[in-house]
């Protein structure tokens, strides 16, 4: 079964509510597995035009247990605590590659 990983990408405008979202969310991640593998950090284009603000990268089991915690009761509640604290928020789910 191939691993799955969370893209997230943001623009943060309110830093300071958006403390509680970065608080909140790690212990969320525990239940299903996740980690982090990007979170933030300097970044570089090297090629076209996509250039997000923020990226956050995390890798799950599977893509039942990403989805798990994205539908979870914990990690729905920490996105409420991220609500107007971002000018964009996107969220890909995406199946590893197992060759």
């Amino acid at each position: 079964m191939p691993a799955a990983y969370v893209i997230l990408t943001s623009k943060i405008n309110d830093p300071e509510q958006f403390k509680q979202y970065l608080a909140a969310t790690p212990p969320t991640l525990v239940p299903h597995g996740g980690e982090y593998l990007v979170r933030g950090g300097s970044k570089q284009v090297l090629e076209g035009g996509w250039d997000p603000n923020r990226v956050v990268v995390l890798k799950f089991p599977s893509l039942a247990n990403a989805k798990a915690w994205y539908d979870g009761a914990g990690y729905t509640k920490a996105r409420q605590l991220r609500k107007g604290a971002t000018e964009y928020f996107n969220v890909l789910l995406l199946e590893g590659y197992e060759g």
